[in-house]
């Protein structure tokens, strides 16, 4: 390994650093540990934006164009700056986690056997199917569940002979898959939506939202069979030997990692009091490494040192292949956090009031001002942290925060499942040999329109009780 290839290595620890300082802050409230956070983010920054693609380098000095109008115009600028990066650090830190569950899942043969499963279903239960196994795999897997159970997907319709009959089907395995994933965006503790949207919504916590969140993934989901049901072609299926199994059996793999990595992080945050985001971070990486050790290491090799290994390849060679994503997604937060800092005084002094405005239409506004970003190339993450802040309180506005967090992490689904720019129709077009735009506009442009109705009514209704 020559000395650049030694260095690139080394660099995967500095996420990983990131990682557990967050974690001892989130427990601890340490300012010293909360600072040795950012400064490992800003290394972290400054040595990964050298290999990485134009846009995280545009992204880069956007934030350090922002960096500097805030030192030019405000006295208090420093404090605004570390505000900015330690969200971004929190950002990176949650993508490290879940990024270490990832790694442990693509390595589970019972895992992947699970997908294929789901693959092999009939047709009058493949989308059904293919729904709960995106949202499923979406909870551990995020985006890499379309990844996943869409190359499985695919690879079961290959052998269909007809052109017309193949095309279909893979258009409804995939957009199953999708849209199952961003029902997930709706509640999931270990997505960034949910992460992102209670840390900056005044007093909002996950328990206190998930099951209003729930409905409105429930709602999505039943929402996308409904029109799958409607809009079905017809098209005779081609013969095939029936799929047999019982589903609870063949699926008991995912369920158990599902139960407990869900029922740990909801017994620990209830437990210490800790935000979800804080438990995520703590009880995600954990499980990992013990799944890591319960797979069958390689012959001759010991359960230990095959663990060691995995851990060691995913801190030197995995964390550092995903500098692109974690480039982007810490200053999608860094330049959201400042920026939205600096839009506060400047939207006060041009006697712009939102708080004037009637508190259901900002509720129900949200649902549909998220996707348009995306549209635009806005990066959730980047959009809801700008935008947010600038809104009153929910105590300002007289509605539940469970009213508005379902609002804004509905929106937040529909942009997964509309946006061009977004991972999830990116993976979908790839795997369906079709435009970004196709994926989002026309295979689910109108899920998207029946689906915002139905979340407006939802959230007009959490914020009237």
């Amino acid at each position: 390994m020559n000395a650049s290839s030694r260095e690139a290595s080394l660099v995967g620890l500095l996420p990983v650093g990131v990682m557990l300082c967050v974690i001892v802050e989130e427990y601890t409230g340490s300012a010293t540990v909360g600072t040795m956070a950012n400064l490992l983010a800003v290394a972290m920054i400054a040595c990964l934006v050298w290999r990485v693609r134009a846009s995280g380098v545009a992204f880069t000095v956007i934030g350090l164009a922002l960096l500097g109008w805030s030192a030019a115009t405000r006295p208090d600028w420093m404090p605004t700056a570390m505000e900015a990066v330690q969200r971004g650090a929190m950002v990176v830190a949650l993508f490290t986690a879940l990024s270490a569950i990832r790694t442990a899942a693509m390595g589970s043969e019972a895992i992947l056997e699970c997908g294929r499963f789901l693959a092999r279903q009939p047709p009058g239960r493949r989308y059904t199917a293919l729904t709960i196994g995106g949202h499923l795999f979406g909870l551990i897997l995020l985006y890499g569940a379309i990844s996943l159970l869409g190359s499985l997907a695919t690879e079961s319709a290959a052998a269909d002979p007809d052109q017309e009959r193949r095309r279909h089907r893979v258009r409804r395995m995939l957009v199953a898959i999708q849209r199952g994933f961003a029902a997930t965006l709706c509640w999931s503790p270990l997505g960034f939506s949910m992460a992102i949207t209670i840390a900056i919504v005044p007093g909002a916590s996950w328990s206190a939202v998930v099951l209003p969140c729930v409905v409105s993934a429930l709602m999505m989901m039943a929402a996308g069979w409904a029109l799958d049901t409607i809009f079905r072609p017809h098209v005779t299926p081609m013969p095939r030997a029936p799929e047999t199994g019982r589903w609870l059996v063949r699926l008991r793999p995912l369920l158990l990692l599902l139960a407990v990595v869900i029922t740990g992080v909801a017994a620990l945050h209830l437990l210490t009091g800790v935000e979800v985001i804080g438990v995520v971070m703590s009880v995600v990486p954990v499980v990992a490494i013990l799944w890591i050790a319960l797979q069958p290491a390689p012959r001759g090799a010991g359960a230990m040192a095959h663990t060691g290994a995995r851990i060691m390849q995913f801190v030197t060679q995995e964390i550092p292949a995903y500098r692109g994503e974690i480039v982007l997604l810490f200053m999608a937060g860094f330049i959201g956090t400042l920026g939205s800092l600096l839009l506060v005084p400047l939207v006060k002094a041009q006697g712009l009031d939102f708080g004037a405005l009637p508190p259901l239409l900002i509720v129900v506004a949200m649902v549909w001002i998220v996707p348009l970003t995306g549209q635009l190339g806005m990066n959730p993450i980047l959009a809801v942290s700008l935008l947010v802040p600038l809104l009153p309180s929910p105590a300002e506005m007289g509605v539940p925060p469970a009213a508005l967090v379902a609002a804004i992490t509905g929106g937040w689904a529909l942009s997964g499942a509309t946006s061009p720019f977004t991972a999830s129709v990116l993976i979908a077009a790839t795997l369906g040999r079709v435009t970004p735009r196709e994926v989002g506009l026309r295979w689910n442009g109108l899920y998207t329109l029946v689906v915002g109705v139905l979340l407006s009514l939802w959230v007009l209704i959490l914020a009237l009780l």
